[in-house]
């Protein structure tokens, strides 16, 4: 039995060229309304990705109550973001796509197209589950895929984020890895040839989708609830690296964030398989203080050099202004906490689309 725990996806990072711009229309066209956390502060831990300089940026974690994980929204406060010089395409190397739950994707798909045009057609994955994508303000691909579950009712269409595209080289190299460390023990499709679902998509492609038999445990995971990751591999080119001579939060999809316990049993697990981390917000006992939260982060690459986060959760505010703090290393680490808690926060953090710019 390991001795940490991995609860769910937390959170996907989107790097954005103005935050205030995405966050409302994340709010507007997903329904991620129910404000975590928001920085304005220095990176100062991620020197290896930033250039080696401490870079400072503006950032927020917003979740969608109805269950899944959060958008972390992310933009640089004093350096400008750079765009990849291209459009990434299926099978290029990073995130290239991130999903989002859909209770109903023939409602959805009416909804969000009669107020937004970047938006495909309805279609289905290999495995015949009805989806579509669309592109938010600058670009960056949401595959919207049907899930009926829902946490919370909030009589929304959408959920939060249920898990990633990822372009890879080689498959089963990478199957191993997010089976292995990830506990995806469930190859759901692994097909080849054409991929007319995926936008840009154009030659062949080898695609498998990985999920898990049992659901996750933790105090988020009736949050976060299930989520899986998509492989894809171009067989007939040479992808291109989507963060090549970039920086980390830079636009684009930055990385997977899963919510753990155990950190430092985690940490000599990946280093036994091969990926320890290149980033330890906490390489000794101390708590990293995130604003309204603390907590200890880090980072791995996947085989093909996709950031991937982990965070323990030290503390998180549920209502700031009565202090109401939840200090997570006093409860029993599989618990989950109540529903109870997560109505109040979609009630109490709730945001509005704002008309700063």
């Amino acid at each position: 039995m390991r001795d940490f725990n991995i609860s769910g996806i937390q959170q996907i990072g989107v790097g954005t060229e103005n935050f205030r711009r995405s966050w409302n229309w994340f709010i507007e066209m997903f329904g991620a309304d129910t404000k975590i956390l928001e920085d304005d502060t220095v990176a100062e831990r991620m020197l290896p990705y930033t250039g080696g300089v401490p870079q400072k940026r503006h950032a927020c974690i917003a979740v969608n109550v109805q269950g899944g994980g959060g958008f972390e929204i992310w933009q640089y406060s004093e350096r400008k973001p750079e765009k990849a010089a291209f459009t990434p395409e299926p099978g290029d190397l990073g995130i290239f796509a991130a999903k989002l739950r859909c209770r109903d994707v023939e409602a959805f798909h009416k909804e969000i197209s009669a107020k937004w045009e970047k938006v495909t057609e309805v279609s289905a994955l290999p495995d015949g589950t009805p989806c579509f994508y669309v592109r938010d303000l600058y670009d960056n691909l949401f595959q919207v895929v049907e899930k009926k579950e829902v946490f919370i009712e909030q009589g929304k269409l959408t959920g939060g984020m249920c898990g990633a595209l990822v372009g890879v080289t080689d498959i089963d190299r990478s199957v191993a890895f997010y089976s292995e460390i990830f506990g995806y023990d469930v190859v759901k499709y692994d097909v080849e040839g054409e991929m007319n679902d995926l936008p840009g998509a154009t030659g062949r492609f080898r695609r498998a989708l990985l999920e898990r038999s049992e659901r996750r445990q933790g105090a988020f995971s009736g949050l976060f609830m299930d989520d899986s990751i998509e492989l894809v591999q171009a067989l007939d080119r040479e992808p291109r690296k989507i963060y090549e001579g970039r920086f980390w939060g830079d636009p684009g999809f930055i990385q997977i964030c899963y919510d753990v316990t155990g950190m430092k049993a985690l940490g000599r697990f990946v280093a036994s398989k091969g990926h320890p981390f290149t980033v330890d917000s906490c390489p000794g006992d101390e708590v990293f203080d995130m604003g309204e939260a603390s907590g200890h982060f880090t980072y791995i690459e996947d085989p093909d050099g996709t950031l991937i986060e982990f965070v323990e959760t030290g503390k998180v505010p549920i209502v700031k202004k009565l202090g109401l703090v939840i200090d997570m290393s006093k409860r029993d680490p599989l618990k989950p906490l109540p529903k109870l808690l997560f109505r109040l926060m979609g009630l109490v953090l709730k945001q509005k689309p704002t008309n700063e710019q």
